[in-house]
Parts: structure tokens; sequence; C-alpha cells
């Protein structure tokens, strides 16, 4: 019977990893090879009555690009975001033109914003350069530090919300199984573009389902549609990859070093694979792009925001209820404490193990969705959140998911503060110096209990 299992386990897991490649053949042509671009926005910057600005997407514009001989490489309006996309042949210097005879009328390109701009070479940190113009007031005039450092915190708590829902999955399997996953922000990714294939790039043989209301007869799937099922994939991933490697290792008794080593491996063949389909642009789902802020006090959150951060806060707390009350919580947590005194109580570790893997993978997806709808998706958005992830869990407590929810959460605001005193390249850098700290000098974090060693 045990060997039956395990067959259909197998079975199961060709099946998952079968419909995984099938899902991504159907993504976007892939990128052979560099796939630059130019990624130009105009955005208006208004101001209400008490002076709050709240970037808005200017449309219909002309933008022009040619390279530095000045041949034109090619010209487009910015659609309804207030984006157009010029795809360049390769990362050199170009000049971009904006053609002011086109904006809105009464609009105007800010001073500190000249219709004509220029990009060197060296400016790609990736394959997709941005660009940005503004019109109408400089927000940088009249907006107090106590303004400045109010968006910063509400930012960092919508930041925080997504870390803690990354991190809880992480968490768990390590304090089930003693793994640290480095391929945990490639599930991240995954979920994030799994549903940009449902809602974007749409899969032609689901056409038949377009009687349902948000499905085209083209198989693209609404947000509200696309992000349950990116879920719901998260987790089969999760599974399958206990149920086609780790649970295999644990069985034979691969330590936990090379295990590690694996998933490192693992962790830049995914992100490579999805390289290859998905392109190094970065791309948004179709809906609830264009949105204009809520003032908050002295801060704005778009209606999005708002929703996402909400859908974070329940699902934060249904997991640590869940935790809390359940058997499968209390089980979990027993595995967490001691695998072998909770299998000699009848617990079955494997079993809990392999619903860890199941809801880390999910909750991973989960954030990457909102991490999509929050700054786009890419095909290393996970692999950016996987250290400050790490720093959360070690802040937290090794192995605790209630740490991972309060280490999550203050990373997340460190981050976005800490853009007040240093470049936004660097915001993330006072976060895993409190990751250093807090291994020198309580190595147990936050919630963590001390334990002796020899």
């Amino acid at each position: 019977m045990p060997s039956e299992r395990r067959r259909a386990r197998r079975v199961l897991s060709l099946v998952f990893l079968s419909a995984f490649g099938l899902v991504f053949a159907f993504m976007s042509s892939p990128a052979h090879g560099a796939d630059f671009a130019l990624r130009i926005q105009v955005k208006e910057q208004f101001r209400d009555a008490n002076g709050k600005a709240d970037n808005q997407p200017v449309a219909g514009v002309s933008i022009s690009v040619t390279d530095a001989t000045g041949v034109e490489i090619g010209a487009a309006e910015t659609d309804e975001t207030g984006v157009v996309v010029i795809p360049v042949p390769e990362k050199a210097d170009y000049t971009i033109t904006l053609d002011e005879s086109t904006l809105p009328e009464g609009a105007a390109l800010d001073p500190g914003s000249p219709a004509v701009q220029t990009v060197t070479e060296d400016s790609f940190v990736t394959d997709t350069r941005i660009v940005v113009f503004f019109t109408g007031q400089s927000q940088s005039e009249s907006q107090t530090f106590f303004e400045r450092l109010s968006q910063r915190i509400l930012d960092g708590v919508r930041l925080g919300l997504v870390l803690a829902m990354c991190a809880v999955g992480l968490s768990l399997i390590f304090g089930t199984t003693g793994l640290t996953n480095f391929a945990h922000g490639e599930v991240v990714t995954f979920g994030g573009l799994v549903v940009f294939v449902f809602n974007m790039a749409g899969l032609s043989f689901l056409g038949f389902l377009s009687f349902l209301p948000g499905v085209s007869e083209q198989g693209t799937f609404h947000i509200l549609w696309a992000a349950p099922i990116g879920v719901a994939f998260g987790g089969l991933f999760g599974w399958a990859l206990n149920a086609a490697i780790f649970s295999r290792l644990r069985r034979r008794g691969v330590g936990l070093v090379t295990q590690m080593v694996l998933t490192v491996g693992l962790s830049i063949l995914l992100r490579n694979f999805f390289l290859s389909r998905f392109g190094g642009r970065t791309r948004p789902y179709r809906e609830f792009t264009l949105q204009r802020s809520w003032e908050i006090g002295p801060a704005s959150i778009t209606p999005r925001d708002a929703v996402v951060s909400l859908l974070s806060l329940v699902i934060l707390v249904s997991v640590a209820v869940v935790l809390r009350y359940t058997r499968l919580g209390k089980a979990t947590r027993a595995v967490s404490d001691n695998p072998d005194l909770a299998s000699a109580t009848g617990i079955d570790s494997e079993r809990v193990i392999r619903l860890v893997w199941i809801i880390g993978g999910a909750l991973a997806a989960i954030g990457g969705v909102f991490r999509g709808l929050d700054e786009q998706v890419s095909f290393d958005m996970g692999g950016r959140l996987l250290f400050l992830m790490f720093a959360g869990i070690t802040l937290g407590g090794l192995g605790s998911a209630f740490g991972a929810l309060t280490g999550g959460f203050v990373v997340g605001i460190m981050v976005e503060v800490a853009s007040l005193a240093v470049p936004t390249e660097l915001k993330a850098t006072p976060a895993l110096l409190v990751l250093i700290l807090v291994l020198l000098f309580r190595p147990q974090g936050i919630l963590g209990k001390a334990q002796r060693v020899g």
C-alpha cells in the first residue's frame, strides 16, 4: 500500500509538471537572447486644495526615440496608463523626445522634466530602461518631512504585509524540515507569472469558457478569476517540489546542507526559465492599473492597494488562527518543535510537511499576485524579495510562523522609511544590516527562544 501511494504521488507530480510546462508554453513569445526596451511614462503631478500630490497618467502623448546618430528607432503614443514601450536593438545611448503639442490642453511639462531626455548605455541596469516625463507642479515643492514620512510608513505597511505572507511559508518549511529554501522567491514569481498568463497572455484552448463573466474568447481571464487560479497553481507547485524532490531526499537521509545547495541551483534554474519565457521587461496586469489615490491624512493610497492590504491582513490573521487553534496548526507547531517526539505521539510528520509545502506555496503565490498588482510582474520579482524575507524570519525568530509575521511586517516598514535617508536603490541595506545585528546579538529573534547548543 505505501508503495502504491508513492507511485500515485509520483504520477500526480508528473501530471502537474506537465501542466506547468503547458501554461508557460502559451506565454507571450520567448525572449530569445536579449530583449531591450525603453519604458516611457508620462504623468501629471496633480495637487488638491491641501497641496497633496497624486501622479496620474497622461494618455495620447507622442514619443519618439533616436539613436546616437539621429536615426529614429521607434515612435508611439502613450496608452491609457500613460505608458509606451519602445523596443531598442541594444544597450546604447538614446534620445527620447516628447512632442509637447500632443499634451492635453492646458498641460505643460514641469521645468525639471525637459521634453528631450537622453539615456546612456551604462544607465541600463536591467534590459528595460524606465524614463518618466512629468507635467504639472513639482512634488518636491511644499511637501513636509512629516508628509513624506507618513507616505513611507503607509508604503512600508503594504510591503510588510506582502513580505509577512511570503515569509510565513518559508519559515514553516524551515521549522518542520530544517531546510533553508533559497528557491522560495521563485515560488513567489511563479504565482505572479501564472496569473499573468491567464490574465494577459491567454490560453486559447480555454476560450470555450467565454460564457463565464470575465473570460474572453481568447482565453484571457479577469484578474478576479486569474488570481485564485494562480494561488491554486502555487499550492500545487509547492506540493510538487516536495513530492518530486525533497521528500525523496529526506527518505534517503540526504543532509540539509546538500538540500540547501540544491535549492540554490533550483532557484537559478527557475529564474532563467522564467526569463526565457517571460523576458526581462516588467508588465502590468490588465485590470486596476488606472486609479486615483485616496487621501488618508497626509498620505495617499489607491483603492487597489487598500484592498490588497486589507486582504493581506485578513489572510495573515486567518493563518495565525489556523496555526493557533486547529489540529493542523497544533500538529505543525509540534513537528516544528520536535519532529521525533511528534511522530512518537502519533502525528504523521510527512503528511504535515506535505501540507506545509502546499500552504507555503499558496501563500507565496498570493504574495506574488499582490506584488504584481503593486509593482508589475517581472521574472525576478520574488528573487528580489528573498533576502528581505530572510531578514524578516530571522528578526522574528527562525522557524516561528508568528515570528515571520512580525519580522516581515517590521522589515517592510524599515525598508520604505529608510528611503528617506538613503538612495532608493539602497533602501534594503538597513534591513540587511539589522539581519546581521540580530544574528550577532539575538540569534533567536524577537519571538524565538534561546537554546543551549552543545
